[in-house]
């Protein structure tokens, strides 16, 4: 696992906790920011998981 990896992972929980807070809470902005944060935290997994697939094959 790569800091990619890992750094995507917990900024995707991060965001799925704010996301889950301001739903809860009725806070659209939050709510929104961690729907975002989330999402960018998604992409960076996946780039790092890429990352891996590469250097696996050679």
């Amino acid at each position: 696992m790569n800091k990619d990896q890992v750094k995507g992972r917990v900024e995707e929980a991060k965001g799925k906790v704010k996301e889950v807070t301001g739903n809860l809470l009725g806070d659209e902005k939050l709510e929104l920011k961690g729907n975002l944060e989330k999402n960018v935290g998604k992409t960076k997994a996946s780039f790092g998981d890429l990352k891996e697939d590469i250097k696996k094959t050679k």
